[in-house]
């Protein structure tokens, strides 16, 4: 509505009154819950350590010196997860793989509209890990890319069947409160080590699309990247998909977010707080 007041010369003109609404951007529009921020920055810290570590003891059983074992680092690579689930698994849940946040996402334990940003969050923590190695490592071109030894088809299959069982074993002690809370980052380490020992001689044992994007573009190779994008989501989604179909499901679905203190119940039927990282 206008108002009406007189100016200097007697005239009466329009005044009329604007209401300046503050522009928001896209992300304002989202609502992230509280501390989000401090989950993306969790989840772009682990991805890159865990990127750094295996990629770095990848690359160093392809040099000519050969420091580092095919076994050893496979091991690294299941410590490295273990070590970052018990880190950061209380702050974000520790994903650090864009197929597992994904699958997560699919059997409704993840909010979908946080996919995106975690995704990122793991990517970029890759990229940088991989360029750093690329600094660090200079005279190993190989930079711990995955390439398949074989087809490409049997690094897909191999791909799949690894995620899936990784992402089952994963499944069960994230989501389930009947499964072993405080041992989760052992068991999911431990899934890790034995199927990348098993995968790592026909495809490099990926089983992340991050771990295979960074040193994709770190050392320009993308040889059959397709395989370690498709398969690790595939297998994820499968691995997720058929635990919540074979388990008993006591309690209503809940966010995959962080660990938290889950009740158990005594012997004596008495329930007692005790921790619990359990990723939900």
């Amino acid at each position: 509505m206008s108002d009406i007041h007189p100016n200097s010369c007697g005239h009466e003109l329009p005044n009329t009154t604007t209401n300046n609404r503050p522009k928001r951007s896209i992300l304002s529009l989202v609502d992230y819950p509280p501390g989000f921020s401090r989950k993306v920055v969790a989840e772009v810290v682990a991805t890159f350590l865990l990127v750094f570590v295996t990629c770095g003891a990848a690359a160093l059983t392809t040099s000519d010196e050969r420091k580092v074992s095919q076994l050893g680092a496979s091991v690294a690579g299941g410590l490295i997860v273990t070590v970052m689930i018990y880190a950061v698994g209380h702050i974000s849940g520790a994903h650090m793989n864009p197929a597992v946040t994904l699958a997560f996402a699919t059997v409704g334990h993840f909010p979908w509209i946080q996919v995106p940003i975690y995704a990122a969050a793991q990517l970029t923590g890759s990229i940088s890990a991989s360029f750093a190695l690329r600094v660090l490592l200079e005279q190993v071109k190989h930079l711990g890319t995955t390439t398949p030894s074989g087809t490409d088809l049997q690094a897909l299959i191999m791909e799949i069947i690894v995620t899936f069982c990784m992402m089952f074993v994963t499944s069960a002690v994230a989501t389930d409160s009947k499964a072993v809370g405080e041992l989760a980052g052992i068991a999911v380490g431990s899934s890790v080590c034995i199927t990348s020992i098993l995968a790592g001689p026909v495809s490099g044992g990926s089983m992340n699309p991050a771990r295979t994007i960074g040193p994709a573009l770190a050392s320009n190779n993308y040889k059959a990247i397709w395989v370690y994008i498709f398969g690790p989501i595939t297998g994820t989604i499968s691995g997720a998909l058929c635990y919540s179909f074979i388990r008993h499901i006591d309690r209503p679905i809940q966010t995959v977010s962080s660990f938290k203190l889950r009740r158990m119940k005594s012997n004596d039927g008495n329930a007692t707080e005790k921790d619990s990282p359990s990723f939900v």
